[in-house]
């Protein structure tokens, strides 16, 4: 395959890529459906499947746009996936992978809105959650070793990068875009000095930075299905990186200022984010349903989603074009390893929160000692399941209350 090649659909006279449009879009469906772990595993899958195991797309278009989805706001898979469907096949590539990676778990919380509403509540997730919590963090951090050992190398300014980043969102408990941005300043001063860029070639970025003006006009109409579009609007446009940096932001607004929901709720969404594969952000249906019912849930999705898709497309040209200048390249891979090292502290940080005794740390230490002794043999969706039916027996022994 040719080195960083340009939409197929652009360039008719190049030869055609190894897969077809329907091909890709049945793949992203297939993870969508099955892509259990959050972000952090959801790119690593990308990575194993599409780069490694098929060949469909080259080691530097995946790190062009791992980069871009950390650059731009919005859940990063799906960035990814937008980029992954661009890379030959361009918009309509773009648009398709979007739209069929989150549709599954659409579905899905469709279907736990519905059995929450009435029901009341979704007790039995509890005893789920309990060890599917913990399966998520070992299937992370499995992902998050790969990603490392097969980027950083044996750069000592590539691990100065990722300690730090890792460090920062350990004790921030957040991505800082700002830290992942000067990483790849730091690269290209260090690897390519600034005498071999040409900032002129990058001046079509400028525009990109003031699109998120666009999801900030102020509310006139009170009904709440516009209210549902800004507040989630805003959090697709102006929150960075995964699940976990958007998840104190929604907390923010949907409990403490716009009291849509409660406490328990808001914990109850994310639980059913962590059980349902494809993005976490999709919990975002969930929450939608419970506030405005069906209408809630696809406004609250599609408001959170447009802006992670706008962001990827518009710079894709850009990224892909200018890509390979030594001052770019020596940006990305900084962001690259800083975004790693970000998803790498990720994992910690998630698992303060999932493992909270003694059973759940043994899931989780179990769960990544399979899969480093299994390999590829061994499918996550099949581990998940067996973490909740085990959750179902340990829960009640370990929790007498329930």
């Amino acid at each position: 395959m040719a080195e960083a090649p340009l939409p197929a659909n652009q360039h008719p006279e190049l030869s055609p890529p190894p897969y077809s449009l329907g091909q890709m879009v049945l793949y992203f469906l297939k993870l969508g459906t099955w892509g259990f772990g959050g972000p952090i595993a959801l790119v690593g899958y990308m990575k194993r499947d599409l780069v490694e195991e098929r060949g469909w797309i080259s080691e530097s278009d995946y790190k062009e746009g791992l980069s871009l989805a950390q650059l731009a706001p919005g859940p990063l898979a799906e960035q990814l996936a937008i980029y992954m469907g661009y890379v030959h096949y361009g918009t309509l590539g773009a648009t398709l992978t979007g739209l069929v990676f989150p549709l599954p778990a659409f579905l899905m919380v469709l279907g736990l809105g519905w059995a929450y509403t009435i029901y009341g509540g979704l007790p039995w997730m509890q005893a789920i959650f309990y060890t599917v919590g913990a399966t998520v963090i070992g299937i992370i951090a499995n992902s998050s070793y790969k990603l490392t050992v097969k980027t950083i190398g044996q750069d000592w300014l590539f691990w100065a990068i990722y300690i730090v980043s890792a460090a920062v969102t350990v004790i921030t408990e957040s991505e800082k875009i700002a830290l992942i941005l000067a990483a790849g300043v730091l690269v290209w001063l260090v690897k390519a000095p600034p005498k071999q860029w040409r900032p002129k070639r990058l001046s079509s970025f400028a525009a990109v930075p003031f699109l998120p003006t666009l999801m900030a006009v102020p509310v006139t109409d009170p009904g709440i299905l516009w209210q549902i579009f800004t507040f989630f609007g805003k959090a697709g446009a102006f929150v960075f990186g995964s699940g976990l940096a958007i998840v104190p932001f929604l907390y923010g607004g949907l409990v403490n200022e716009l009291q849509w929901l409660n406490s328990e709720q808001f914990v109850d969404a994310v639980a059913v984010a962590m059980i349902t594969p494809g993005p976490i952000v999709i919990t975002v249906g969930f929450i939608g349903f419970l506030v405005a019912g069906l209408a809630g849930a696809i406004v609250a999705t599609l408001a959170t989603f447009l802006p992670c898709y706008l962001f990827t497309i518009i710079p894709a040209p850009y990224f892909k074009k200018h890509g390979k200048q030594p001052g770019v390249a020596a940006f990305v891979e900084g962001v690259t390893v800083a975004a790693i090292g970000a998803i790498t502290g990720a994992v910690v940080v998630l698992g303060k929160r999932s493992l909270v005794d003694i059973p759940t740390v043994i899931v989780a230490v179990v769960t990544l000692a399979l899969l480093l002794i299994f390999k590829k043999k061994l499918p996550e969706p099949l581990i998940v399941l067996v973490s909740a039916l085990l959750g179902l027996v340990i829960y009640p022994l370990t929790h007498p209350a329930l």
